[in-house]
C-alpha cells in the first residue's frame, strides 16, 4: 500500500517562501512520477509541478520561475520549494505519485494513482 505524507504547509505573507515535503512509502515502481497539486474549494485540483525518476521536471505556467520541485531518492521524499508567494497560491497542496513506466508528462490529476492527505498553504496580502 502506497502512503504519502505531506508536511511544511503554513501561513506566510505575500513574497514569502515555504518548502513542502512529501515522504512516500510502499511504492514499488521501478520508475516513478512524483507531483504536487493544489486545490481551493469549489475548483478542480490543479497540477503544479512534476518530476520523473530521471530528474526531468515540468511546471504549470502559473508557478514557473517561482516554484522548484525536487526529490531525494534516498529518503523517498519529494519537495516543493515555493518562493515569491502570492495570495493566489493559497490552497491545499497535495503530493501524488504514478507509475513511471510511461514517460509521458502529465499534470492531470486523473493520471495519478496515489495521493497524500494534503497540507494547507495560506498567503496573506
Amino acid at each position: 500500500q502506497v502512503q504519502l505524507v505531506e508536511s511544511g504547509g503554513g501561513s506566510v505573507q505575500t513574497g514569502g517562501s515555504l518548502r513542502l515535503s512529501c515522504v512516500v512509502s510502499g511504492a514499488t515502481y521501478s520508475k516513478i512520477w512524483m507531483a504536487w497539486f493544489r486545490q481551493v474549494p469549489g475548483k478542480e485540483r490543479e497540477g503544479v509541478a512534476t518530476i520523473y525518476s530521471g530528474g526531468q521536471t515540468y511546471y504549470a505556467d502559473s508557478v514557473k520561475g517561482r516554484f522548484t520541485i525536487s526529490r531525494d531518492s534516498t529518503k523517498n521524499t519529494v519537495y516543493l520549494q515555493m518562493n515569491n508567494l502570492s495570495p493566489e497560491d493559497t490552497a491545499t497542496y497535495y503530493c501524488a505519485v504514478r507509475d513511471g513506466r510511461w514517460s509521458t508528462v502529465s499534470l492531470s490529476a486523473s493520471s495519478f494513482s496515489d495521493w497524500g492527505q494534503g497540507t494547507q498553504v495560506t498567503v496573506s496580502s
